[in-house]
């Protein structure tokens, strides 16, 4: 039996990269997913890779910063498969970066709202759904909330907020049968990685030293540990921060 037969989960962000990778990862371990992004043509590139491959997979738009749009997503999954058993909260965009003293106050506030405030929205709707069953909840933090990261100082705070949210919320619904735990990806190979690369062709040799395996994760081993948390395999688990980055925490 596949890790997650007969559930049906949503992941946001899933229009590429690590999202992507986690909506593939549901799928193929058997669950039915509502794939959700920003991005219209994108997610439903992904719903295509899912059905091809002979997976349930629906499409729905959300602004994951928009609380109509959220609650608009969970009614979506509740319509489709009549109950949300899992979900995956990977959206996320950080708007800038650069030392605090000149830093502008517009765009921390949006790095908080696309990186924090929009994994508490989701949240708030899919425990409300999962409430009268219990369900799995995983949260996409980074490693940069562990220890911070000079002139990412938003982004890191916002998902050091990501982490202390996941232990709380588990805290809080433990007795309902939710579980929230969190996964920290390191230095992942995602598109958005890709380009810096295109531009900067000796980033990936510095950031491949970042990590005790010497080498850049792949979305699939994000999604890998992702599956698995939301799994019954996991189902004395709850309120933890894995990283998967290869050892780049403990470098």
């Amino acid at each position: 039996m596949s890790l997650l037969e007969k559930k049906s989960g949503l992941v946001t962000g899933s229009g590429q990269g690590i999202g992507r990778a986690i909506a593939l990862s549901y799928a193929r371990e058997g669950a039915s997913v509502v794939v959700s992004d920003i991005n219209d043509e994108m997610g439903q590139e992904t719903v295509q890779l899912i059905t091809d491959a002979g997976g349930s997979a629906v499409f729905c738009h959300c602004d994951v910063s928009d609380e109509a749009s959220v609650k608009a997503l969970v009614d979506a999954a509740l319509q489709h498969y009549g109950r949300l058993d899992i979900a995956c909260n990977s959206a996320a965009l950080s708007r800038g970066s650069g030392p605090i003293h000149q830093y502008d106050r517009a765009v921390f506030d949006q790095t908080l709202d696309m990186c924090l405030t929009n994994t508490w929205l989701c949240m708030k709707y899919e425990i409300a759904a999962m409430l009268e069953h219990g369900g799995a909840i995983v949260n996409i933090s980074s490693n940069a909330s562990l220890r911070g990261q000079a002139f990412n100082t938003a982004y890191a705070a916002a998902k050091a907020g990501v982490n202390v949210l996941t232990q709380s919320s588990a805290a809080e619904y433990g007795k309902q049968g939710i579980r929230i735990n969190a996964v920290s990806p390191g230095v992942i190979r995602t598109p958005g990685l890709e380009k810096y690369f295109a531009e900067q062709p000796d980033m990936e040799a510095g950031l491949r030293k970042k990590a005790a395996m010497n080498r850049l994760g792949e979305p699939a081993e994000i999604a890998e540990a992702v599956s698995f948390l939301c799994s019954d395999r996991a189902s004395f688990i709850t309120g933890q921060i894995l990283s998967v980055d290869g050892g780049g925490s403990v470098r």
